[in-house]
């Protein structure tokens, strides 16, 4: 708005396309969205993968079109740096939570903290934080804690590929009590809470954990060094459209990419099959067409590739 109360000028509609947003602390995934929205000047704008309000980093917007993608992008692995704190654990596993119980933790080691990292990498079974977003009985576990209620969620397969050390050092809680703050990089498979793992990692030492700090560097093809900040895409003229990574290049961000002949892309335009190429079955490949669009998400099914999700319909 204007100082007089009138709608100030809008800007013009972004393209269909991804935008790769440095998620601010304190800001719900909500939130991003809500102001993708008044920047990207139209309201079909997504996100893919949540991130909690302390949480900063990699936060994958994608506008017009491109929210077609997003549900592809949520299954890609995901890569964190974090700092745990060992010696308290918290109501919801991080530091937004109520400490629960306080353990003097400074005879645990480096060597212990290695261990105990090790231990929780490869295939692991996982039981998610009770104030995470899964429905229990058709409610949020979130809301049935803040309601009072005793949540137990089902331990559930995630793969954590990476759980390294980098730095363990000593601390002192607000009340003097000693803690170890460690920082970790850690790369998870979707659906991985990694304050699950903080709160694993003290419980597996004995003296409790919870996260401190979380910042997401990586979703599948995306990472930190093309995120934009909500601020620096504010600041762009008002007459241009905000950037975005086009729907090609979002694609070959996500899939394997078969290019496709003009036959191919036009039978596919239609809604066609064609022939099946070197891709592994049951991979979905993106097909982009000789002038470089996506053409369409490919699948192979009966011995040929058919269209998932069509781009560049005839």
């Amino acid at each position: 708005m204007t100082r007089s109360g009138e709608p100030g000028p809008r800007r013009p509609t972004a393209a269909d396309g991804v935008v790769v947003v440095d998620k601010p602390a304190g800001w719900t995934s909500h939130d991003v969205v809500a102001r993708m929205r008044r920047l990207a000047s139209t309201r079909k704008v997504g996100h893919a993968g949540t991130l909690d309000p302390m949480a900063t980093g990699v936060l994958v917007v994608g506008i017009g079109r491109a929210t077609r993608l997003l549900t592809y992008v949520v299954g890609a692995d995901k890569e964190y740096t974090a700092t745990i704190r060992l010696g308290v654990a918290t109501t919801t596993d991080d530091a937004d939570g109520e400490a629960v119980a306080t353990v003097d933790a400074s005879g645990v080691t480096t060597a212990d903290v290695a261990a105990g990292a090790a231990a929780l990498t490869g295939a692991i079974q996982q039981v998610p934080s009770a104030v995470s977003a899964i429905k229990v009985d058709g409610q949020r576990a979130y809301a049935r804690v803040r309601a009072g209620e005793d949540v137990e969620l089902a331990a559930r397969p995630v793969t954590v590929s990476r759980f390294d050390v980098h730095d363990v050092r000593p601390a002192l809680t607000a009340d003097g009590s000693p803690v170890l703050d460690v920082d970790v990089t850690v790369v998870v498979s979707s659906g991985t809470y990694v304050r699950a793992l903080a709160r694993d990692l003290g419980a597996a030492l004995g003296v409790g954990g919870h996260l401190t700090a979380l910042r997401r560097t990586r979703v599948g093809g995306y990472s930190l060094d093309v995120a934009r900040s909500l601020d620096d895409l504010g600041a762009l003229p008002v007459d241009e459209p905000i950037d975005v990574v086009s729907l090609a290049d979002s694609a070959r961000a996500t899939f394997p990419v078969r290019e496709l002949t003009d036959d191919e892309a036009r039978a596919l335009s239609y809604g066609q099959s064609i022939g099946v190429a070197d891709d592994a079955p049951g991979t979905t490949v993106a097909g982009i067409g000789p002038d470089g669009r996506l053409v369409a998400l490919l699948e192979e099914r009966g011995g040929t590739v058919r269209p998932a999700l069509v781009f560049s319909p005839a």
